[in-house]
This record gives structure tokens, sequence and C-alpha cells, in this order.
């Protein structure tokens, strides 16, 4: 069942996807939406930090994705600059969406990356901005 929460600054937001995180298993992936500047990234360093990772968290757009070492492998992917990915070598994302990892997936409206198995998505989140600081954060299991 779908929640929706308000959060008031990047700590709550964090903290939310601290609470996700913590139900994350190699293999799962979680695709994060939400316009430019809505939090994504802030939402998934929340989750990052959850599952051990002590660096900085910050956005893949210019490189497309980012590894994290945690408790588990972490791959961090911005879709936004890649367009359609149809055309694509469905290798091309094969290694960030590895089974032995959790994988982050933002702008995945942009285009689902090729080879993605629908059935290892755990959650869909959804960040909208509210005014100032506040988010409203959706996540559908």
């Amino acid at each position: 069942m779908p929640t929706t929460t308000e959060t008031s600054g990047p700590h709550e937001t964090e903290a939310l996807a601290a609470q996700l995180a913590r139900r994350l298993r190699p293999g799962d992936v979680v695709l994060v939406s939400g316009e430019l500047g809505a939090g994504k990234t802030t939402f998934v360093r929340g989750a990052c930090r959850a599952l051990g990772v002590e660096g900085p968290v910050t956005s893949p757009t210019f490189t497309i994705a980012r590894r994290y070492d945690g408790a588990v492998p972490i791959s961090h992917l911005d879709l936004y600059r890649l367009g359609d990915l149809a055309d694509e070598d469905p290798a091309l994302l094969a290694d960030e969406l590895a089974e032995d990892r959790v994988a982050f997936v933002e702008w995945p409206e942009v285009g689902a990356p090729a080879g993605l198995d629908p059935g290892r998505v755990v959650a869909r989140v959804l960040l909208e901005h509210r005014g100032g600081v506040l988010r409203r954060v959706r996540i559908d299991p």
C-alpha cells in the first residue's frame, strides 16, 4: 500500500529514505522520480547512509552512474541525460543493475534501463516540491 509523507527539510527526507533502505537486499531496485531539485539525490543519500555509505553521495547526472560501498554494493543511476534508452545496448547499465547490489534509479520515466527486470523493482518513490524545503514523498512498494 502506498504511503505519502510530508517532510520539512533534507534531514527528514533522508530519514524517510533510511526507513526504506533498512528493508533493501542485494538485487533490489528503487525507482526515484520528481522534478529537478525535488530531492531525489537527497533521498538516495539518506538510503545510502542507512546502508553504511560514509563518503559523499552526489548526483550522477553527468556520469550516469556512481557506485558506493556500504553494507551491500550500491549503484546510483541518473537517466536524465540519456533520453530514450530503447536503442541502447542492453548491456550498457547491466553492471549497475547486477543482482549483487542495490540500485537506485533517478528519472526512470526518461527510459527504463535496458535489461531491468521489472520484478526487481521493490519501490517507486515520487518527490514533489511543496514550497521552500517542504516535500511530499510518496512511496509505492
